[in-house]
């Protein structure tokens, strides 16, 4: 297999971490780094539900997510939404996935009467942002779960499974697993793909970039997204016991991991 520009072969992922409690305040919180893309996911609880919830009479709880890209988070600084007075085609469909994909997910009638935010703010974006969050934003929301079940403010756990995502991608006629930057911005066919631990999809997003691309091509991509699945549940699974057991200062931990 031919290598990339950063010197990995076309099925390897990038350096994945998890540092967990980055967020004090936050019931569950981790910096996911995808490479040099480093994204803060953190998981908050309200003791109440969303009024149409109320309204409808519908049982359980809920959950939402949001997303943004810090100013700082891009090469040249990214306006912040509430300068512009509404939320950005992109950040709103990126939040709507992620909420999806936790949701998939989540036993909300074992939840109680509550919401659980997930927050996903990018530190530093190169490439993967959306697919970071989801798999950040799955161990946060494990970490919050698992604080209400040792408070007993839960009789059952609500996460059914894990769920993580991954990109892949057609670069220089080669598909090739989680793109970074360089590489998404050359890609002509670019996917992104959610999965569960068990192997199951949530979604699937992918188009062609002013190209087409062959059932082999697509084939090949999603073979890549669920080795990539199969990996990033592995390391899910390790942040999540991690984070019972803190070792260490979370801040030394995350001042580590920008200096590297």
């Amino acid at each position: 297999m031919s290598s990339r520009h950063d010197g990995r072969t076309p099925d390897q992922l990038r350096k994945i971490s998890f540092i967990p409690h980055v967020a004090p305040h936050a019931a569950g919180s981790v910096l996911v780094s995808f490479g040099e893309t480093r994204v803060i996911c953190c998981a908050t609880i309200e003791e109440d539900v969303p009024r149409w919830m109320k309204m409808q009479r519908v049982e359980g709880g809920w959950l939402s997510a949001e997303y943004s890209m810090l100013p700082y988070s891009t090469l040249e600084r990214k306006q912040r939404d509430i300068t512009r007075g509404k939320l950005d085609g992109r950040s709103s469909e990126i939040q709507r996935l992620i909420g999806r994909a936790l949701r998939a997910v989540t036993d909300l009638s074992k939840l109680g009467q509550r919401t659980i935010w997930i927050d996903c703010d990018v530190l530093q974006a190169d490439g993967g942002t959306r697919t970071a969050s989801i798999t950040g934003g799955c161990v946060a929301l494990a970490i919050a779960l698992n604080g209400l079940m040792a408070k007993g403010k839960l009789k059952a756990f609500p996460l059914t499974k894990l769920v993580s995502a991954i990109s892949a991608g057609v670069v220089d006629g080669q598909p090739v697993l989680d793109l970074d930057y360089v590489e998404d911005k050359d890609a002509s066919v670019d996917f992104n793909v959610v999965m569960t631990e068990s192997g199951d999809f949530v979604e699937v997003q992918g188009s062609g970039e002013e190209a087409v691309f062959s059932g082999e091509e697509m084939t090949a991509m999603l073979e890549l997204a669920k080795k990539g699945a199969q990996e990033l549940t592995v390391l899910q699974r390790q942040a999540i016991l991690a984070a019972d057991k803190p070792s260490g200062d979370s801040l030394a931990a995350l001042a580590a991991a920008f200096a590297r």
